[in-house]
């Protein structure tokens, strides 16, 4: 059984460096997925922020790509989202996920990050 479970911090100051890691449970992120963070912030819908592919390839959402990289840690199976320099906009859940074409079928429980000083 796959799963998927973010951490980090849920507190994080403005200007700051937001850092989430997903951790893969069941299938190596080596292989034939892309693993993606998306967040979703009060009130709004759910906004993709990039993804790494199983080759290591990383692609960002263009409004945060100055902001944001995402990489991975094999031996851990691990996939770790920054974000910096955030503002109370970045406030959200943020979900680590997994695609192979199309929808996302897999995804963690999410976790509660709020920017405010």
């Amino acid at each position: 059984q796959v799963q998927l479970q973010e951490s980090g911090p849920g507190l994080v100051k403005p200007s700051q460096t937001l850092s989430l890691t997903c951790t893969v449970s069941g299938a190596s992120i080596t292989t034939n997925y892309y693993w993606a963070w998306i967040r979703q912030s009060p009130g709004k819908g759910l906004e993709w922020i990039g993804y790494i592919a199983y080759s290591g390839s990383t692609y960002y959402n263009s409004s945060l790509k100055s902001r944001t990289s995402i990489s991975r840690d094999t031996a851990k199976n691990q996939f770790t989202l920054r974000l910096v320099s955030v503002t109370p906009e970045d406030t959200a859940v943020y979900y680590c996920a997994r695609t192979l074409t199309g929808p996302y079928d897999l995804w963690g429980q999410g976790t509660q990050v709020t920017v405010s000083s």
